[in-house]
């Protein structure tokens, strides 16, 4: 057996942005710069429809059930599967460790760290190798975009399976085990559809799953603004279509541009790219000069991920280069 992994929950959360320390080492106007330091789609879904009442009441139940029924449909979630919208799927990342005893469980690195600092806060022993009795997937893999298997989310007395970049490949989702014994499947909404800043995401499991989540989570979790606008999106499916197509063409794009000076697709999603370089480091100051902010990796010496910039910004990243 593999000893556990060194965890620090405070230590090793290490997630992208973070243009306000970049902007104070290498200068310019936040207008200036594009974040691609992230994987959120750079061309959201358009808000509309939001009223005075939307921001100054209460969340109306009938409103949350609008969303639930909204996400069984756009998702295909099983009837034998319960629905829970949060604030953000983060919101639900800190609570999933408390869904059962403390133990240990398995986390395959790299993927996004937010999973194991939660875990490891709440007294489980994080470990990258079985035998556990937990085990996390994020599927695909955030950052390299690997695909896991149904065999992966078998054996364990507690299954998360993180979901919040799938909607870009929706055939690979693995939304049939919601129907299993303590398997759970996240959702995120700010990811695909651009909206990071509106704080939706889902859990999707057996109702005495999300009963008990949703006792954690509290009355009035998710705002009358992102009730609204998560059902809209969540109904619209032409425009979830067309955005896969033009998502999809732009990750073709951004890597023909970062392979031809000399990098080499190490995997991602159409949300984001990871390359690998002779010197991340370099590479993230190059860019920063030319106010692009990129991702790398306290594990990795060669690992850059790069979002998709604006529509209106290629150009800017294409002279950086």
């Amino acid at each position: 057996m593999a000893d556990p992994i060194d965890i620090n929950p405070r230590a090793k959360r290490d997630h992208g942005g973070g243009l306000a320390a970049a902007r104070a080492q290498f200068g310019g106007k936040p207008q200036d710069w594009i974040d691609l330091s992230t994987g959120i789609n750079p061309a959201p879904y358009p808000v509309e429809g939001l009223t005075a009442q939307d921001w100054a009441a209460l969340p109306d139940h009938d409103a949350f059930e609008r969303l639930v029924q909204a996400a069984r449909s756009f998702w295909q979630v099983p009837d034998g599967a319960a629905i829970l919208p949060a604030p953000g799927a983060s919101a639900l990342i800190a609570r999933l460790p408390m869904l059962s005893p403390a133990a240990r469980i398995e986390i395959t690195p790299p993927t996004y760290n937010e999973h194991a600092a939660a875990f490891a806060a709440q007294g489980w022993q994080v470990s990258d190798q079985a035998p556990a009795e937990a085990r996390v997937l994020v599927h695909p893999n955030n950052p390299d975009g690997r695909l896991w298997s149904q065999e992966d989310a078998k054996g364990h007395k507690l299954t998360v399976i993180d979901e919040s970049f799938c909607d870009v490949t929706p055939e690979s989702s693995l939304i049939h085990l919601a129907e299993a014994e303590n398997t759970i499947i996240l959702k995120s909404f700010g990811k695909f559809w651009g909206l990071a800043g509106l704080r939706l995401g889902f859990a999707i499991a057996r109702p005495e799953i999300i009963s008990r989540l949703n006792d954690m989570t509290g009355p009035w979790a998710v705002s009358g603004p992102a009730l609204r606008v998560g059902t809209q999106a969540l109904q619209d499916w032409a425009w979830a279509e067309e955005t896969r197509v033009a998502l999809a063409c732009e990750a073709d794009r951004l890597d023909a541009l970062v392979t031809a000076k000399g990098a080499k697709v190490a995997g991602g999603t159409s949300l984001f790219r990871l390359y690998h370089v002779d010197n991340a480091k370099a590479w993230q100051d190059r860019l920063a000069e030319k106010h692009i902010w990129s991702r790398i990796f306290p594990y990795s010496d060669t690992f850059l991920r790069l979002g998709l910039p604006p529509a209106d910004r290629w150009d800017q990243l294409e002279n950086a280069l």
